[in-house]
């Protein structure tokens, strides 16, 4: 059966980044009806819990500090919300858009650019400019996404190393010595060869997330040692924060794509909704129990906060393992756009070699950046409010008012009032959370030359 809904060529992997599973063929999607074979209902339901739930959620104990108990619950269901809508704008028009264009398929780069296309006539000429603009975005948020794994990566092992031994080196030291096992793992190309990694590392982050919840969840402190609503200049760390660990919009399209009754993505309960739902309310019970155990004192990670017994130390290695063996996949979608671009210039018998040199570089480009901004709390937050609202609520709101321009907004124009908005709170979270998030580094550094 021949239909316009196709799959990605390449399937979608075990993954444990909240914010990082995107695959390499965003844009591929070919012009002409195909034959295909499509994923389930529960199939997508898997693929986007997955691709959902994973390191990000360990951050959500640092957001609550910034937020509260009660401030911070009432938050997180707020983004939450705000990012489901985001992600059916998103979807909702790359299905009108598709069917407009009578292509099978529409990543996100090429919803962006039908959207302008077909969009009010004085904004086509922007068509390229929204695809250049949404390919920057997406290599912006997941190589800034991966350099944030990186100074994990180097944190944890650097804590583990000091209970143990008791010698201390520098923050920047470990993250340069991850360049000796990042760098094979990083430049692995194939997806086959990627698979036993990403299971592997899927194995780690769940029993490293149930032990901490154990450990966390032990002696808890009345609430009422705790602070229920912070003062309101942490919000946007808590706000940009949040969005790093829960925002994953860069996923949908892919899965959506595979799906054979793709309107069984949204609508009530549908797959979307029903994840979610799963993953607002497991990133909330992570975020207030591990805000409430550990107070003040609570890390960018909540395995940082965990003591120095054999099951701690375990954890710190298994979670700083599973974002280790997850890399290269991770690291697959900025290449990738690179490439596009460089590869014509590349000739072809160099074109193998040219496209590890540049992977290469482009791990020793994350390392180099995780020197420069080792504090893992602050860079969290800073690309969750840069790149995280730009991708994830300013380019689903442009794209929709693009796309119902023709047909008026609504009643009242409620759909143009309603992405005003959302464009607007990504301006404050892109402004008041980078501000908040350079201010915290500026601190980092004071702190550290006295």
């Amino acid at each position: 059966m021949t239909s316009w809904r196709g799959t990605p060529e390449t399937p979608l992997s075990p993954n444990p980044t909240s914010t990082c599973t995107i695959l390499s063929n965003i844009g591929k999607q070919k012009t002409q009806p195909r034959k295909i074979s499509h994923s389930s209902t529960q199939g997508a339901l898997t693929h986007l819990l997955k691709s959902s739930l994973g390191s990000g959620i360990l951050a959500m104990p640092h957001a609550f500090l910034h937020g509260g108990l009660i401030f911070g619950a009432i938050g997180t269901v707020i983004v939450g919300f705000i990012c489901t809508h985001c992600v059916k704008l998103l979807v909702k028009c790359s299905q009108k858009l598709s069917a407009r264009v009578k292509r099978p398929t529409l990543g996100f780069e090429d919803t962006a650019e039908t959207a302008f296309q077909t969009g009010p006539e004085q904004f086509r000429g922007l068509a390229q400019f929204a695809r250049t603009f949404v390919q920057m975005a997406l290599f912006a948020t997941y190589y800034f996404g991966n350099t944030v794994y990186v100074v994990f990566i180097a944190t944890s092992f650097k804590q583990v190393l000091e209970m143990q031994t008791g010698f201390r080196m520098d923050i920047r030291l470990y993250i340069l010595a991850v360049t000796v096992p990042l760098m094979p793992l990083g430049i692995i190309r194939t997806m086959k060869a990627l698979v036993p990694l990403s299971v592997t590392a899927l194995i780690f982050i769940i029993f490293g997330l149930l032990i901490t919840m154990y450990e966390t969840l032990k002696d808890l402190p009345p609430f009422s040692e705790r602070l229920y609503i912070t003062p309101p200049a942490q919000w946007p760390i808590f706000f940009a924060t949040v969005l790093f660990a829960m925002e994953g919009i860069g996923t949908v399209l892919p899965i959506e794509n595979s799906m054979s009754n793709p309107k069984r993505f949204l609508g009530c309960p549908g797959v979307l909704n029903t994840a979610m739902t799963v993953v607002v309310a497991l990133y909330g019970f992570v975020g207030f129990f591990g805000y409430l155990s550990f107070g003040e004192k609570t890390q960018a990670s909540i395995t940082l906060n965990l003591g120095s017994t054999w099951l701690a130390e375990t954890v710190k290695v298994l979670v700083a393992l599973s974002i280790l063996f997850t890399y290269g996949l991770q690291f697959t979608v900025p290449t990738e756009i690179v490439w596009k671009k460089i590869s014509p210039m590349v000739s072809e018998s160099k074109q193998e070699a040219g496209y590890y040199i540049l992977r290469a570089a482009m791990i020793f480009g994350t390392i180099i950046i995780g020197v420069i901004v080792p504090d893992l709390g602050p860079f969290i937050s800073l690309v969750g409010a840069v790149f995280f609202s730009i991708l994830g609520l300013f380019c689903p709101a442009i794209i929709e008012l693009m796309t119902y321009y023709d047909e008026g907004y609504g009643p009242m124009k409620w759909m143009l009032i309603k992405d005003t908005i959302i464009i607007l709170l990504a301006a404050a979270a892109l402004i008041s959370g980078s501000y908040s998030s350079f201010m915290e580094i500026v601190a980092f550094y004071q702190g550290s030359s006295t």
